[in-house]
């Protein structure tokens, strides 16, 4: 289901990805707050559509303005325990991970993805692109459901 918001010029083209992290100091007293934060925290949402002959809007948190867009929410992809990693099933993130160097750490801290939550595993993708982990974890790589609106 799309949503129509006001999100940053440099962030608008149909295909970018972002996870909406809530409100900014810079928000109070905007006029278009009510058009600007009408997403869901924490979630992930990919620009469906640009807004075709709308006017760049003043914004305090964003240099060169917002603008109108459609966005969706999108799932997420994530390295889960292996055991139990089966489309329809709950799953939740293995913990924290350190070792930033890792081919698979943006799939064991995922933006969009909290490790206190669990997530229904949409598909079930394979093998983590790391060879070896560091935390000697048996992980799997699924794609969570996106989020509902």
């Amino acid at each position: 289901m799309t949503a129509v918001t006001l999100i940053g010029t440099r962030l608008a083209d149909a295909g970018a990805e972002f996870v909406y992290h809530g409100e900014s100091s810079a928000c109070e007293g905007c006029p278009y707050r009510r058009q600007c934060l009408n997403l869901n925290e924490g979630v992930r949402y990919r620009v469906v559509d640009v807004r075709e002959n709308t006017q760049v809007l003043d914004c305090a948190a964003h240099d060169i303005g917002v603008r109108a867009v459609e966005v969706e929410p999108v799932p997420v992809r994530a390295n889960v325990p292996s055991k139990g990693a089966y489309a329809g099933s709950k799953a939740s993130l293995q913990g924290p991970c350190p070792h930033t160097e890792c081919p698979s750490h943006q799939y064991c801290v995922p933006e969009g993805a909290e490790f206190d939550q669990e997530y229904r595993i949409a598909e079930v993708v394979g093998d983590p692109p790391h060879d070896h982990c560091y935390l000697d974890r048996n992980l799997t790589l699924v794609e969570f459901e996106a989020a509902d609106e």
